[in-house]
């Protein structure tokens, strides 16, 4: 099932990099910046710099039955595949970390990609955009109320970090 998922959103995460189909996503709400102390996320400072945004969404999507860490895996895996064999060079890497594959990480593979929160935030309204065209999340979903944050949710994903890899990282915790 999860195969079949990937696959219908594989295509939308690998044309996400197409400024064209850009769409504004409705931006996290209640977002809240946060102090992070020190030590609480061991991927600070080997995948990403200490992330100078991090916000809560809370998404009115159920998790899907099923989304174990083997199904976050085999999404990202595929998307990834999807990604690296794309027509074009897509600018960013996507991976999963976390004991359970909770945990989604974006990384800009070039220098000035994904540096900004407004570039991050582009690329997941991209991924948004895709996303609601694909069948499972139009079956799921009332596809144009639902976001790129609430697929997570639906996988199981618990927190998503995008990255420049260098000096920039933006966080969202999805509840």
């Amino acid at each position: 099932m999860f195969k079949k998922i990937a696959a219908g959103v594989i295509v939308s995460l690998a044309l996400a990099a197409a400024p064209v189909l850009a769409q504004p996503a409705k931006p996290a709400p209640a977002a809240a910046k946060q102090a992070m102390p020190a030590g609480d996320d061991k991927y600070v400072g080997y995948y990403y710099p200490k992330p100078a945004t991090i916000e809560n969404y809370t998404s009115p999507m159920q998790m899907i039955p099923g989304a174990e860490r083997q199904q976050r895996v085999q999404f990202v895996t595929v998307v990834s595949q999807g990604t690296i064999q794309s027509a074009y060079r897509v600018p960013y890497a996507v991976f999963v970390k976390g004991d359970k594959a909770e945990k989604l990480i974006i990384v800009g593979l070039q220098p000035g990609e994904l540096n900004s929160i407004y570039r991050v935030r582009a690329i997941l309204a991209n991924m948004t955009t895709m996303s609601r065209l694909s069948p499972f999340f139009q079956e799921r979903t009332v596809a144009e109320d639902a976001n790129f944050f609430d697929l997570l949710k639906m996988l199981g994903f618990t927190q998503l970090t995008a990255t420049d890899g260098e000096k920039f990282a933006y966080q969202v915790n999805v509840k």
